[in-house]
């Protein structure tokens, strides 16, 4: 697993729940180590230790901690540059939700040795959708839920999401957007500015 991937979990754990949880986890987890390296490779089952143990450690289910993390990768200020990212795909949520195709291939423009789960969504009906995310890192899906329902209110729309589970390898989630303007979005600007 992308030590990318692991800096985050940690990030979020940390910032969320405190550097003593963070240290009681990796211990639990049979590290030998407490930090991750952003540039570095890990055994996937580390990932997925550390992620138990957490889960053990709070008494909460897997996919509620993923959600959570998915929420916290773009919604707080220490990392937005991916929420920066998200928002280049689109003026509006339909746009951005179009846009996710692309996303496993501009996150390597950015870091070219990270290779996330690939993403298709397909528009059902008008204003239903689904997201498919690929196998590579189990779980994606659930941090994706995290991620397309911080969106909703990034953009200021109100949708209605469900996982599904997994079909042929993929997770899916549905996606109802019900309203496109239900709220006033956070701001945002093409172009960073400086002084």
């Amino acid at each position: 697993m992308h030590g990318l991937i692991n800096r985050a979990l940690q990030t979020f754990v940390c910032q969320t729940y405190g550097k003593e949880r963070w240290l009681r986890v990796t211990e639990a987890a049979d590290l030998g180590f407490s930090e991750f390296e952003a540039m570095l490779f890990y055994e996937d089952s580390q990932t997925f230790r550390v992620l138990e143990a957490l889960c053990a450690d709070l008494g909460r289910p897997q996919s509620e901690v993923l959600e959570d993390l998915g929420t916290y990768l773009v919604s707080d200020p220490s990392v937005e540059a991916l929420r920066r990212l998200l928002r280049f795909g689109g003026v509006t949520y339909v746009e951005f939700l179009h846009s996710l195709d692309d996303l496993p291939d501009r996150a390597r423009l950015a870091v070219d040795d990270l290779h996330l789960p690939s993403l298709e969504v397909h528009e059902e009906v008008s204003g239903r959708f689904t997201l498919s995310c690929g196998p590579g890192v189990p779980g994606f899906g659930w941090v994706m839920m995290g991620v397309l329902r911080t969106m909703a209110d990034d953009y200021g729309a109100l949708v209605f999401l469900e996982y599904e589970g997994k079909h042929d390898q993929n997770e899916v989630i549905c996606i109802t957007l019900i309203e496109t303007s239900f709220a006033a979005g956070r701001s945002f600007e093409l172009g960073a500015r400086s002084g």
